[in-house]
């Protein structure tokens, strides 16, 4: 090893689901399969470029208001960033800085040991139960903060509101990071809570029933006291986070609730149907309330069924890690994709009922 690289900070990244490049039916990362408001695109369209040579608004004015508006909050509650994964990043370096460990479930978004490994936070992963549901007793042990996913990410499982209650009224004296990159498919938004708790944060996305994954928005909705630590330690590193089209395009996608609703409305009956057909295939799935199945099937090895979809075109996510080696995380696409899916699958095993494969 060279002398400088003792003092590298080394971590174990995350592995983002693959991006394939040619045409493929892409059901891996969860993303949206219908395009955001045709207001976007309006935007967009109509955009003066004269503005990209100037420095976006440090404080996102028009965006953090729009979303105040939406959710019935003040614009003083509202931290929005780039992506989820920055605001959650921020969330971590500015309010996980004690000696005692954070919680956050072993099986979950894996971004979290990664930022905890990268910021030097103790942690320690509280176990999923037999039905892989939060075991919410654990969360009321001593710690240096909790997060959670609402719904859950692999599983799509969401925790009733008030079981959420629970685990924020256990833990006032730490900051609890209630993360809710799903709950538009699911049900009640810890939102409401934010009132009632100042040491509460929910943070949601643009990336999936917004349809705007590729613009990169997120956001955070706490107590204007942990908005300004956010902002004191965005401005610290870095002030211009959000470009000015992710800005335009954000406040239009917001103000356009109808667009919005319609979107979830398609993607949940996508999602209700397709239990439907994998009941049928003998699949058994987790009770998903995201924008995901979490399926496995008791005949087939789920890394094997992960290669042979791939290479038909069809991408699924697959870990083959503890407890979940035998599941795949199907994001739900448009009925056709949905319906290309199933078809092969029912190949699939039909084939092997036969011995033909």
């Amino acid at each position: 090893m060279r002398e400088y690289e003792r003092n590298i900070r080394k971590v174990e990244p995350y592995v983002p689901g693959e991006q394939p490049q040619n045409k493929v039916i892409k059901l891996n990362t969860n993303e949206n399969p219908y395009p955001p408001s045709p207001k976007v695109a309006k935007a967009l369209a109509e955009m003066d470029t004269d503005r990209l040579r100037l420095y976006p608004d440090p404080a996102c004015t028009a965006l953090t208001e729009a979303l105040a508006d939406f959710y019935h909050v003040n614009p003083d509650q509202v931290f929005v960033g780039v992506g989820s994964d920055d605001v959650l990043s921020m969330c971590f370096l500015t309010f996980f800085n004690s000696k005692k460990p954070i919680f956050f479930p072993d099986i979950t978004y894996s971004f979290y040991k990664v930022w905890a490994e990268l910021y030097r936070i103790p942690y320690e992963c509280q176990k999923l139960d037999g039905d892989f549901r939060l075991v919410k007793e654990d969360y009321y042990k001593e710690n240096g903060g909790v997060i959670f996913p609402n719904p859950n990410a692999p599983t799509a499982i969401y925790e009733e509101l008030d079981a959420v209650e629970d685990i924020i009224r256990a833990n006032q004296d730490v900051i609890v990071i209630v993360d809710e990159a799903y709950v538009d498919f699911a049900g009640r938004s810890a939102i409401e809570l934010v009132g009632r708790y100042e040491n509460l944060i929910v943070v949601q996305t643009f990336s999936k029933a917004r349809s705007m994954a590729g613009m990169r928005i997120g956001y955070a909705i706490a107590s204007p006291r942990l908005i300004r630590y956010l902002n004191d330690a965005k401005y610290s590193f870095n002030s211009y986070t959000m470009n000015q089209a992710a800005l335009i395009c954000g406040v239009e996608a917001v103000k356009d609730r109808e667009y919005f609703e319609e979107g979830i409305h398609k993607i949940v009956m996508t999602r209700e149907w397709a239990k439907g057909r994998f009941e049928k295939l003998g699949f058994r799935f987790l009770e998903s309330n995201a924008n995901f199945i979490f399926a496995t099937h008791p005949e087939y090895d789920a890394g094997e069924l992960f290669e042979a979809l791939k290479e038909n075109g069809i991408y699924v996510r697959y870990w083959g890690s503890e407890r979940i080696e035998q599941y795949l995380r199907i994001t739900i696409g448009t009925r056709e994709e949905m319906e290309t899916l199933f078809g092969f699958l029912e190949k699939y095993v039909g084939r092997r009922k036969t011995g033909q494969c």
